[in-house]
């Protein structure tokens, strides 16, 4: 008895100082990024009073980075936002662009995505993808050639058993078209489903994702932005390292902004000792590497190619409501299997291949990826509708996950239900929303009741006036904070995945999703609506006019500013 006391007693002591290494990481790294700012802008200063022609050399430089920034294919909020920025405080706003606005992972990072998805693309793309990848600028315009594919027009002469693509132009050409662009822009097919389970709670969605973990038998792929080294996770690593321990080969990613101050460097090496590989994206360097965008948001589980997890859900105790400190935590999931898993495998195995410029490729991608008969054979699968995994990055020329979700706004007619943690938008995606509630269409938008993060909160309901107005309703989840990133639309169509509504997500982060057509868990996400619907408030238009105008000059700064949160 005193000898598991104690070891429970040592358990505790190195937990503890594990998050007491995180939390100084934090602290240090924050130090150091204003410490670096305080620095530089000091230089600009001394050197500014002493010098009248570097003074004027760093307003011309503030012009030059002006003028490139405005001829930049970037979003015009993002360019207005560093433009005004660099233009009222040269020095600070240049040395801000340089840590924050400035991608050096972008840079750094596409030749090796580029040869990766070269060596990669074949295993899961239908198509002949040697006319696919001309050069480099497959993430600037990648359209696939294939006579099937391309000429939609001829559908009618081709038997809709051949291909999911053209069975589903028969059923819903608005959607065909939805799933063709996503194939365009990146190469991600569209598959039947084959088997599909939808988890309006994070919990049993996690449950559900260790119960898959134990049926290992040759390789286990995880890749998350967050990962807390506390109850849920132990449990997890345990399974991990009794699978490793069977030869199962088992490999983790996890950001390393994002895991700040939950696990710290000694992370990496505890994982090495049990056999697991486990690489860091992104690393956050003081003084070497601060780029603060660009991070790996993704959540992806893959077992042996014939099961996958994703949703909104990082590896993190709050996550499944274990603590309340957010009051409430809502969050979902989803498990596949069949051939839409290859998908995810290629996402994870890109990220895995191009994370680090001198690590060996995989030799033999092929042994991940399972074999399947995409053909609907006797019609069975073809009543459980569609399903297209994809993955977007900053990398690509234009934003995909925001198009995506505005041609769904776009093309409803009845309803479409909307669900995000944080409320940032672009022009264009508020003008989606609010055209089609002036269109008659019932637009519904459910944002967290408790803030995680009350800077951010107070810019979401910044945006709240305009969309009110216009008629789309706003339902802001009163037991606690709403995790999940999900919509649903017309009963047709349906999104899973870890796609905010703001910035971050849609233009500097790496994210992934599900997208789901005229399938029937469609009905299950929007039954979790209606449930989640109940337990909102509703936003109103008197509420909004009741703020002061203190409130209302505050937020309309805080908008300013609003694409870099």
């Amino acid at each position: 008895m005193n000898e598991n006391v104690e070891n429970v007693k040592i358990k505790v002591l190195d937990h503890s100082t594990k998050v007491k290494n995180g939390v100084m990481r934090v602290g240090f790294a924050a130090i150091a990024i204003m410490v670096e700012i305080a620095w530089l802008v000091a230089v600009f200063v001394l050197l500014t009073e002493y010098y009248l022609l570097v003074s004027a050399g760093t307003k011309v430089f503030a012009v030059i980075l002006v003028l490139a920034l405005y001829s930049t294919n970037k979003n015009s909020a993002i360019k207005f936002t560093w433009i005004m920025l660099i233009l009222l405080s040269p020095i600070f706003g240049i040395v801000l662009y340089l840590l924050v606005g400035l991608s050096g992972t972008t840079k750094r990072m596409k030749n090796r995505f580029y040869v990766t998805h070269k060596e990669l693309l074949p295993e899961i793309s239908p198509f002949d993808t040697r006319s696919v990848l001309p050069d480099q600028e497959i993430f600037a315009a990648p359209v696939p050639r294939n006579e099937i594919y391309g000429s939609v027009n001829s559908v009618d002469e081709i038997s809709a058993s051949v291909d999911p693509y053209i069975e589903l132009a028969h059923k819903d050409k608005a959607l065909f078209n939805i799933s063709r662009y996503i194939t365009r822009q990146s190469n991600y097919p569209l598959y039947r489903v084959d088997e599909l389970e939808f988890y309006p709670d994070s919990l049993k969605a996690l449950q559900a994702l260790k119960e898959g973990l134990k049926t290992a038998e040759h390789f286990i792929f995880m890749e998350y932005h967050a990962i807390d080294n506390k109850v849920h996770w132990n449990e997890i690593q345990d399974i991990l390292a009794e699978k490793a321990a069977q030869g199962v080969e088992v490999r983790v990613i996890y950001d390393d902004m994002g895991s700040f101050g939950f696990i710290n460097t000694d992370f990496v090496h505890t994982l090495a000792s049990l056999g697991i590989k486990c690489w860091v994206f992104n690393p956050m360097i003081p003084f070497i590497n601060m780029f603060l965008n660009n991070r790996d948001h993704r959540k992806i589980t893959v077992i042996d190619g014939k099961i996958a997890f994703s949703g909104g859900y990082n590896l993190v105790d709050y996550y499944f409501d274990t603590t309340k400190k957010y009051g409430h935590w809502k969050d979902s999931g989803i498990r596949l299997t069949g051939e839409a898993v290859n998908s995810m495998t290629y996402t994870f195995l890109e990220m895995w291949n191009s994370i680090r410029k001198n690590d060996k490729k995989d030799k033999d991608v092929r042994k991940y990826f399972v074999p399947y008969d995409n053909k609907a054979g006797e019609g069975s699968r073809a009543d459980r509708g569609y399903i297209q995994p994809y993955a977007d990055s900053p990398l690509f020329s234009e934003p995909l996950a925001e198009n995506v979700y505005i041609s769904i706004i776009d093309q409803a007619k009845d309803y479409i239900y909307l669900s995000t943690p944080y409320l940032i938008i672009t022009d264009e995606m508020k003008r989606a929303l609010t055209m089609a509630a002036k269109r008659g269409v019932d637009v519904r938008i459910v944002t967290p009741g408790i803030p995680d993060k009350k800077l951010v909160y107070r810019v979401t309901r910044s945006y709240y006036g305009a969309l009110v107005k216009s008629g789309v309703r706003i339902f802001e989840y009163t037991p606690g904070f709403y995790h999940g990133k999900q919509c649903v639309s017309d009963d047709k169509t349906g999104v899973c995945g870890t796609i905010n509504f703001d910035y971050r997500s849609l233009y500097h982060h790496f994210e992934n999703a599900c997208i789901l057509y005229e399938c029937p868990v469609v009905m299950e996400i929007k039954k979790d609506f209606e449930d989640t619907f109940t337990e909102c408030r509703e936003v109103t238009l008197e509420q909004i006019r009741k703020r002061s105008v203190v409130m209302r000059l505050v937020d309309n700064v805080l908008r300013l500013f609003a694409p870099m949160m």
